[in-house]
């Protein structure tokens, strides 16, 4: 990839984070899954979905569901940044007034499916890919979840549904930032080897560096990574990317944080000096 398109898609994931910190606050939200999953989004969204805010209905164009919808502040923030919607709804976050909230609601341009239990829309996305191939489309259908999500039985039940009707339009990504709300993966129930299991079950698979643009690039050069295959992107990532106050952290899962603590974080998150997140308003949930 180019120095000069690196460098604006990391200013860009750079702006989302902002969004994702400034939503930590006045009731707060799943901040560290949300930072893992940023740079995904921003890759996607400007270099590989054929998608426009202008199209939001064209039938021909290119789908992304999230499935891990507790993270949807990154994707409110890329929308935010894209000019899908105003970066000053984002405002609204949590508020009765709007419906910019936890999870991803279709009243908002670009949300596609609503989510939020996990595990449900790895089939929700088979149907789409099995529909656009029933008609001879050529659109991309791209479903994110969570590493942990894969412990939901009905993402296995999906997955031999990809495989069996030969989903080579279908892209699962995994945002495997090692955690599952706050204990890691590998603690609770181990996911590795995890290219293994998705290989068994028939997909074509590659696993990248998650925040490294040139390694999205290269996964994404080759689509559909073999024909007649579902195709998988395991994602590595580190949760809470960006500040090092709370990154990797069991207890950074949902965080609301006042507006005091909110304003240390943005500056940690330019490099300046990390935030000291010791006050009594501190609400982790």
């Amino acid at each position: 990839m180019e120095t000069q398109k690196k460098e604006e898609l990391q200013n860009l994931a750079l702006r989302v984070r902002e969004h994702i910190v400034r939503m930590s606050t006045d009731g707060g939200c799943f901040i560290g899954a949300s930072l893992s999953c940023a740079d995904l989004f921003v890759y996607l969204y400007t270099q590989f979905l054929d998608i426009a805010p202008d199209r939001l209905e064209d039938p021909n164009r290119d789908y992304l569901l999230l499935s891990k919808g507790h993270d949807v502040p990154a994707l409110y923030g890329t929308l935010a940044e894209l000019g899908w919607i105003e970066k000053d709804r984002l405002k609204n976050h949590l508020k009765s007034s709007d419906s910019i909230y936890w999870h991803p609601n279709r009243k908002i341009p670009g949300i596609e499916f609503h989510s939020g239990s996990l595990g449900h829309l790895p089939s929700v996305a088979i149907g789409l890919a099995m529909d656009i191939k029933m008609k001879g489309g050529n659109n991309k259908v791209v479903v994110v979840t969570g590493d942990g999500e894969l412990n939901e039985g009905t993402c296995w039940e999906a997955a031999l549904v990809a495989q069996a009707y030969k989903l080579d339009n279908l892209i699962w990504v995994v945002d495997r930032n090692h955690f599952q709300a706050n204990i890691r993966t590998e603690e609770l129930i181990p996911l590795e080897p995890l290219q293994d299991k998705f290989k068994a079950f028939g997909f074509a698979v590659k696993r990248i560096n998650g925040h490294d643009f040139d390694a999205l690039e290269q996964a994404f050069a080759q689509f559909p990574i073999e024909t007649g295959k579902p195709n998988v992107i395991i994602a590595d990532t580190v949760r809470g990317k960006g500040l090092p106050s709370i990154q990797e952290r069991a207890d950074r899962w949902f965080c609301n944080f006042s507006h005091d603590e909110v304003d240390a974080l943005l500056k940690e998150l330019h490099g300046e000096a990390q935030a000291d997140l010791t006050s009594e308003t501190l609400t982790v949930r």
